[in-house]
């Protein structure tokens, strides 16, 4: 049996090295089992070498500012349990997307996050974390539930398949049921606490009581973070030819965002969920699959593989454990 002085020596010196050659490795099987990337990677060295290169660096920047919205977001739910500064607080985020990008559904964000506190803080922060996602979650089900009632009204003004059928009972059907989802998702946020009163022998870490107003305050600031991932997307979507409608980009992405959001899967393995998904739902409005494809791997590239790279290279220099005997 291993002591626990020799976990602990393990966790500090060498967590931060397997976790990096463990991402490295499944990134380059994730990558190595896409058969459009070879097409897609010369669609994007024209670009690199073309007078349209500024926006992919702003998108690029973006990502910057996207996940700094995320670190905001935390650093206002700490507050209550641990005060951090806001290079404390984008660290933490990355070493999360560093954990997070291998796991089913991102469970691993939060064990990432947790290395940043003090031993005693740890299991504070799980409930505040579960907080900050479910808002951003709450935010694509509200987006993505008017894109489906736009889909039902037939006021797009796009030429959809000639079997496809807007007031289909089913598309009604799903429009209210994402409807009341949203509606009780906003009303289980807003009232958090009494919702976590009423499950018997709850541990006291768990039990959280953040002020309405800080709720709203994260809300505030997911829409923000909604907003920068819609024009990272349009300004993608114009880049690689396949839509200059931003309206019509607006509402593909936030359907395309509901459908990623309900499905179950992994970060680092979704490359080709959200290439088949963004064929599907961008060839409504135009035929450059190699385009859409494109657009997919970039956004997938710069918001979620080089965090988590970053956030692994940061976990380098963390000691998880104050001592190690």
């Amino acid at each position: 049996m291993f002591s626990n002085k020799s976990i602990k020596i393990f966790l500090n010196y060498w967590l931060g090295p397997v976790l990096f050659i463990w991402l490295t490795v499944a990134l380059w099987q994730q990558i190595k089992q896409q058969e459009d990337l070879p097409q897609a990677w010369l669609h994007i060295r024209a670009v690199l070498f073309s007078s349209q290169v500024w926006q992919l660096v702003l998108v690029a920047c973006l990502m910057v500012v996207n996940w700094s919205i995320e670190a905001r977001k935390w650093q206002l739910l700490m507050q209550p349990v641990q005060a951090l500064s806001f290079m404390q607080c984008l660290k933490a985020v990355l070493a999360g997307v560093a954990f997070a990008v291998n796991t089913p559904n991102r469970i691993g964000e939060y064990g990432g996050r947790m290395l940043y506190l003090p031993e005693g803080k740890r299991l504070d922060s799980i409930p505040l974390t579960v907080l900050g996602s479910f808002s951003q979650l709450l935010v694509t089900l509200s987006a993505g539930t008017i894109g489906l009632w736009l889909l039902y009204a037939g006021r797009l003004g796009f030429n959809l398949p000639a079997t496809w059928h807007a007031n289909d009972l089913w598309l009604g059907v799903l429009c209210w049921l994402m409807t009341t989802i949203s509606a009780v998702s906003l009303l289980v946020y807003l009232r958090i606490s009494w919702v976590l009163h009423l499950i018997p022998k709850l541990p006291s870490w768990a039990a959280t009581d953040v002020p309405v107003r800080i709720l709203l305050r994260v809300v505030g600031w997911s829409v923000l973070r909604y907003v920068v991932f819609l024009f990272q997307y349009i300004l993608l979507l114009q880049l690689f030819g396949v839509t200059e409608n931003w309206f019509a980009a607006i509402w593909l992405v936030s359907l395309q965002f509901l459908v990623l959001a309900i499905v179950p899967t992994i970060a680092l393995a979704d490359l080709g969920i959200r290439g088949k998904l963004a064929l599907e739902l961008f060839g409504w409005i135009g035929s450059n699959s190699l385009g859409i494809v494109t657009t997919s791997t970039v956004v997938w590239f710069i918001n979620l593989v080089l965090p988590a790279l970053a956030g692994a290279i940061l976990i380098f220099r963390i000691r998880i454990f104050a001592r190690s005997t």
